[in-house]
């Protein structure tokens, strides 16, 4: 075979892949009937068309090239068209791993306000992805480098050690392997999911991001704190949304002995009705403590949301105090002591 013939069969057989491989992509978008998954499965389809006409074209050429016609390359033809397909096959896998990601979450809502069981199967779905990518790549490596006949050998002969080398290895990864190991808890578990509320070392913020490795939580100011996924494991901490959003918030006021408690309390029941971060659930005010020199006023309120909780809990106590200080300023709580005015003896007087 000359050589025009050869360039005339590769690009023929390049030619053919494209064609089948826009046949096949055409075929699926023909498949979808349901105007409302349309837009996910060409999202879909946008990740698989371009390893799969890759595949398509290399299969074809592969089959249309005489056998033989590589043999005088310096390299093994074979060898490089194997590792080429592998490479094909885990792109192709990793982007079939993320479209299932994207229709198992196309059925839940994560925007909407009672999003708890769309959350939990968005942190499953995250971590699995990652896991099965990680799995596929590791599987791909492996399959490339037995094309290599030396190393297929190599790797025959150290089957007998393969014990002994686990044992090692597993020895030298033990923060690898509790970190692995914490995520499929972590997923499976789950004491966090994405967008739950929690406070870790302190810091109020949300749960941004869940990797195998390390979760980022995003704080209140915009700060990211980044802790190890085996944080959620080992030692406490506080997760506001585990079973829902809803959540009670507390103010508290200090007036002396001789203040009104029932003016307040329905001081606080005209604020909350006006206020639209009150899910109209909890309206309590109570005396929870007696100083002193003062007594303690709890006002308990409740909102649907713990960012919604402390807006509402500083309008309540901006409104209460104002409220205090217009309606009963002498009732406000003092160290001090009051004295009368000096009254002049001779005149009757205040000095």
């Amino acid at each position: 075979m000359d050589e025009y013939q050869s360039v005339l069969i590769g690009l023929a057989s390049i030619l053919i892949g494209i064609i089948l491989a826009s046949l096949v992509i055409r075929q699926l978008l023909k498949m979808i009937r349901n105007e409302t998954q349309e837009v996910i499965w060409k999202k879909i389809l946008r990740r698989l068309s371009l390893p799969m006409s890759f595949i398509i074209i290399l299969s074809v050429v592969s089959v249309a090239i005489p056998s033989g016609f590589f043999d005088d390359l310096p390299i093994n033809a074979h060898i490089i068209q194997s590792i080429i397909f592998n490479i094909l096959i885990c792109w192709l896998l990793i982007a079939a791993i993320k479209s299932m990601r994207l229709i198992v979450l196309a059925k839940y809502d994560i925007k909407s306000e009672n999003n708890l069981k769309a959350r939990k199967i968005q942190t499953q779905m995250v971590v699995i992805e990652r896991i099965l990518i990680v799995m596929v790549l590791l599987f791909a490596f492996a399959v490339s480098l037995l094309s290599f006949p030396k190393i297929r050998q190599v790797g025959m002969s150290l089957l007998a050690s393969a014990g002994i080398a686990g044992i090692i290895i597993g020895f030298a990864a033990q923060r690898s392997i509790a970190l692995f190991l914490a995520g499929f808890q972590i997923a499976f578990t789950q004491p966090i999911r994405l967008d739950d509320v929690v406070i870790v070392e302190g810091e109020w913020g949300w749960i941004e991001e869940i990797t195998l490795t390390y979760v980022v939580v995003r704080i209140w100011d915009k700060r990211r704190l980044i802790v190890p996924i085996t944080y959620f494991i080992d030692r406490p901490f506080q997760n506001w949304t585990r079973t829902t959003s809803e959540i009670l918030g507390t103010v508290f006021i200090y007036v002396d002995y001789g203040f009104p408690v029932d003016a307040m309390r329905e001081e606080l029941t005209r604020i909350l009705e006006n206020a639209k971060e009150w899910d109209g659930q909890v309206n309590v005010l109570q005396v929870t403590d007696a100083k002193e020199l003062t007594m303690e006023i709890r006002a308990l309120v409740s909102a649907a949301n713990s960012p919604a909780s402390w807006d509402l809990r500083v309008k309540v106590r901006e409104e209460l105090i104002k409220f205090v200080q217009e309606k009963y300023p002498q009732h406000l709580p003092r160290t001090r002591v009051v004295l009368p005015d000096p009254i002049d003896a001779k005149n009757k007087k205040p000095v």
